[in-house]
């Protein structure tokens, strides 16, 4: 919480998202509108208004979303934010509405549909590459295998993507009616996407830093496509 300036608001918990995920959507061309974690009895009214919902990145899912104990190396969390994005996201695959998850957003995707997730990446991969970069965002630092006949690789028309890495969780046991389409060298999960004929896609990179480049501005293009019929 910052000290607030002489003509400033007074000091209270605030939120942020950062700029570029708006800017992504509306550069595939979609009207981006950010929805406030309210309760659970305001989703169904929030979800009547939008054609396609994308989860943004975030501090690290609680594990109780997924019953599992807090490990020691586990980073902060905002279990009220867990609890309303988890309920979202549920509510909207339910729904039958257009789904993009970017890194946290991906793995609250998989957590809706059973999935557990790694708490502490250092614990489980082999150190070659290092998931949470100090390089800029707009910079990749590792690619990503894709599998060319997911659906995901016909949208990104590529069977290997330059990512950004900025995670300390990922996938671990995948959720019910998904695959996973994208692997890092290490053998991190980096996509997954539905297998029940739903739109849900799911990335551990922060492509809305990335969108200079079509592979990645195609996650949105096709996410906005699809509102547009759905």
């Amino acid at each position: 919480m910052d000290k607030p300036t002489e003509q400033g608001e007074p000091a209270q918990r605030e939120m942020t998202l950062g700029l570029p995920y708006l800017k992504a959507v509306e550069l595939a061309g979609g009207v981006p509108v950010v929805l406030p974690p309210l309760h659970k009895d305001a989703i169904p009214s929030l979800l009547e208004h939008l054609d396609g919902l994308c989860l943004s990145g975030g501090p690290d899912i609680h594990p109780y979303g997924y019953e599992a104990e807090p490990g020691p190396s586990l980073g902060p969390t905002w279990p009220e934010l867990d609890t309303f994005e988890l309920d979202l996201a549920r509510a909207a695959s339910e729904s039958g509405l257009p789904l993009l998850g970017i890194c946290r957003g991906a793995q609250a995707l998989n957590v809706v549909r059973g999935g557990t997730l790694y708490q502490h990446l250092p614990d489980v991969t082999d150190g070659s590459i290092e998931h949470r970069q100090t390089a800029p965002a707009r910079t990749s630092t590792h690619d990503v295998r894709i599998e060319r006949r997911s659906a995901m690789g016909g949208v990104l028309r590529a069977g290997v993507a330059a990512v950004n890495t900025f995670h300390h969780q990922a996938v671990d046991r995948l959720g019910a009616g998904l695959r996973v389409v994208g692997h890092a060298p290490d053998g991190v999960i980096e996509a997954i996407e539905a297998t029940d004929g739903s739109y849900l896609r799911g990335v551990q990179w922060h492509a809305e830093t990335l969108v200079d480049r079509p592979t990645h501005l195609a996650l949105f293009a096709d996410l906005v496509r699809q509102a547009a019929v759905a």
